[in-house]
């Protein structure tokens, strides 16, 4: 009976290795030619994109195609950036162990993680509540220790744990809030869409030089729309 016990645990875990092998094999994939061929070069970015098991941020339903060159809907409405989108936005905000970063737009965790493996404090906010409870257990089950998530509304930042070297907002805002303009730490850098909801919006990377603020156009996107407090039940 030991002998068949030992057996079936054997199998087990040779099952579970198989398992694990598959979506390392297909991360790997995803980043050589959906990331890397198209120019992110950061070693870091690279590193946390083949880590992080993206098929665990994404619905059951959807697991199969958690590694494709596309967005997916998660719940409340909301969706998870394509890969090569997270990927380029974390290598433009500049990130290293040493920085403090702020996400606007928690979603399901996926960008927090990205974010986690290569900086040093991850501070997340979340404007729908069950999306924050949500991302909340699932990085805790993945042993991240360094996000902080919290429900509420991105536009005014964080002050309490301002100033952010890093500020990475994952929903199109009409605007550049200005609260997050003022809680970028010198030599930080913000990354957000700009442009109205349906539309092409564009990528701006904003760098803050002796107090004064810089501006670049990145890349051409589709974001879904930064919502306000009283605007969470508007899909």
């Amino acid at each position: 009976m030991r002998a068949l016990i030992i057996i079936i645990s054997l199998i087990i875990i040779e099952m579970n290795l198989t398992q694990v092998d598959k979506y390392a094999s297909v991360r790997n994939k995803m980043v050589d030619t959906q990331i890397r061929d198209r120019g992110v070069t950061d070693p870091d970015v690279l590193r946390a994109m083949r880590k992080v098991p993206r098929h665990l941020f994404v619905p059951e339903e959807y697991i199969d195609d958690a590694y494709g060159d596309y967005p997916l809907p998660i719940s409340q409405g909301q969706t998870i950036s394509q890969p090569y989108i997270v990927a380029f936005m974390t290598e433009a905000a500049g990130p290293s162990k040493n920085k403090k970063a702020l996400e606007i737009g928690t979603g399901s965790g996926y960008q927090a993680a990205i974010l986690a493996e290569t900086t040093g404090t991850v501070y997340s906010i979340e404007i729908i509540p069950e999306l924050a409870a949500e991302a909340t257990s699932t990085l805790k089950k993945l042993g991240y220790e360094n996000i902080t998530v919290r429900a509420g509304d991105g536009y005014n930042g964080w002050p309490e744990h301002a100033p952010f070297d890093i500020i990475l907002v994952t929903a199109a805002a009409d605007k550049i809030p200005e609260p997050l303009i003022d809680q970028l730490a010198e030599g930080g850098r913000l990354v957000i869409p700009v442009g109205r909801q349906g539309a092409t919006q564009e990528l701006k990377l904003l760098t803050k030089k002796r107090g004064k603020v810089e501006t670049e156009r990145l890349i051409y996107v589709r974001f879904v729309p930064f919502k306000r407090s009283g605007e969470i039940n508007d899909k």
